[in-house]
C-alpha cells in the first residue's frame, strides 16, 4: 500500500516541491537583485559617477568639513549652485535646488551611513592618519547612487587591527 499511495501521490508532491523552489528562487533574486543596492533616493538625483567620476570633484569640494570636523558635512545648497548656477541652470532638479536656496531650506538629503549613536567617528582622525575616503565608502566614482551602510564595530575593529590602530574603545570610538 505504501509504494501505491506514493505512486498516486507523486504528481501533487513534485507540483509542491516545484512551486516551493520556484518561489524561494523568487525571493532570492527580489531581495538580492543588483537594483535593490542601488541606495536610497535623494531630494535631487546626485551622481557621484558624474560628479567626482566624469567632473573628478574632490570629496572635500561638497564635503567640506572633513578635514576639521567630526562630521564631513552634506553639501549645503549654495555649494550646489556655485556650479549650477551657470551649468544646466533651467534643468527642473536645479529649479528644485534654487527653490530651497530661495526658501532658505537646507537640502533635505537622505542620510546613508549610519553609524551608532554610541559611536564618536571622528573623520578629522582618519584623514590625519592618511586614511583615503575610498578605504571605507569605495569606489563613489563609480556609483549614481549610493549604498546605505550601517557601520558596525566588527568592521572598524579589523581595520583597526589590520593598521595596528588603537583598539581601546573608550579612548579610540566610544568617547
Amino acid at each position: 500500500m505504501g509504494i501505491q499511495t506514493l505512486r498516486r501521490n507523486i504528481s501533487p508532491i513534485l507540483l509542491t516541491l516545484g512551486s516551493l523552489f520556484f518561489v524561494a528562487v523568487f525571493i532570492y533574486f527580489f531581495y538580492t537583485s543588483p537594483a535593490t543596492q542601488i541606495g536610497p533616493e535623494q531630494p535631487i538625483p546626485f551622481s557621484h559617477a558624474v560628479h567626482s567620476g566624469v567632473k573628478q570633484i574632490q570629496c572635500r569640494f561638497c564635503h567640506p568639513y572633513v578635514d576639521y570636523s567630526n562630521h564631513p558635512g552634506l553639501p549645503p545648497v549654495e555649494k550646489c549652485l556655485y556650479c549650477h548656477k551657470y551649468i544646466i541652470a533651467n534643468h527642473p532638479w536645479i529649479k528644485k535646488e534654487h527653490m530651497y536656496f530661495n526658501t532658505n531650506t537646507p537640502t533635505p538629503w537622505v542620510e546613508i551611513n549610519y553609524v551608532a549613536e554610541h559611536v564618536l567617528f571622528n573623520h578629522q582622525r582618519h584623514i590625519r592618519s592618511d586614511i583615503v575616503c575610498e578605504q571605507c565608502h569605495g569606489r563613489v566614482e563609480t556609483r549614481h547612487r549610493l549604498d546605505k551602510k550601517i557601520w558596525r564595530m566588527g568592521i572598524c575593529y579589523e581595520c583597526h587591527k589590520a593598521k595596528g590602530a588603537n583598539l581601546d574603545c573608550w579612548l579610540a570610538c566610544h568617547s
